[in-house]
């Protein structure tokens, strides 16, 4: 039987057939726009041997619990200042790989209600994300339009209880951030990530009543277990999604909505 198995290997060389083992690659991500960047890097990291299974989550937490329980190998869908404050709430230790950051989506703020900014009225409710990078963050885009004051207004995980200075009497309500499209025709205001809000058929550039600037810190990353940081197939998948072609392809598909981060 092993001699059998040496002549075909022979016969397969000098027939010049090349035998590839592929690498099976499980990664979470939201479906807008991550799945669909991960969907276009698929043929080029299939010719480098490596089998990208995409999982589609709505939530924010399951992502990173799955990759942290070994079911899956690494996720896309989040920023660093979300890593973080995700790893000391739940105590796992997830590593951002090195130099993946890929995409920055400008958080903006939507309403049903309202044309603009001037037209907002005192007392009216604002929908933020509850968890806390994100919290603060929204926090932070309002204290820059001047409707509130934080009491540090560098404290990335602020939330409503260190508005200091609130002179239309806001009313501040932290909700699960995937939930804030559908909260529009409750709230006056909702401040929506960019993935929710594409998936919801809203156009930052268009419908946002104001929006995070272009040099936004919160560059969306590739995270994974520490110990599957260096591994040749995560490092294939980075150097796929930071390439020229997917760089064309953000730009020309989403239309500054979504802006490269490298």
């Amino acid at each position: 039987m092993l001699k059998r198995s040496i002549v075909l290997t022979l016969l397969m060389i000098l027939c010049g057939t090349v035998v590839r083992a592929e690498e099976i690659l499980k990664i979470a991500a939201s479906a807008v726009p991550h799945a669909e960047i991960l969907e276009f890097v698929k043929p080029l990291l299939k010719a480098q041997g490596v089998v990208l299974e995409i999982r589609v989550f709505t939530d924010y937490v399951q992502p990173n619990l799955q990759v942290a329980e070994r079911q899956l190998d690494a996720n896309f869908f989040q920023h660093r200042p979300y890593l973080d404050a995700f790893n000391a709430a739940h105590g796992t230790t997830l590593a951002a790989v090195p130099s993946s950051q890929v995409h920055i989506e400008p958080f903006g703020a939507y309403s049903k209600k309202l044309h603009s900014l001037t037209a907002l009225p005192d007392g009216a409710q604002i929908a933020i994300p509850n968890d806390p990078s994100n919290c603060g963050r929204a926090l932070v885009l309002l204290q820059k339009q001047g409707l509130i004051r934080l009491k540090d207004p560098a404290n990335i995980l602020a939330t409503a209880r260190d508005i200091v200075v609130n002179p239309k009497k806001l009313k501040i309500r932290e909700l699960e951030a995937a939930t804030l499209p559908r909260t529009l025709d409750d709230v006056d205001l909702a401040l929506i990530n960019t993935n929710y809000a594409l998936a919801a058929g809203l156009n930052p550039l268009k419908d946002a009543l104001f929006i995070e600037s272009g040099d936004s810190p919160y560059a969306n990353i590739v995270v994974t277990r520490s110990d599957n940081a260096q591994s040749p197939a995560v490092k294939k998948l980075v150097a796929a999604l930071r390439s020229p072609e997917t760089k064309r392809f953000i730009e020309t598909h989403y239309q500054g909505a979504i802006i490269p981060a490298f």
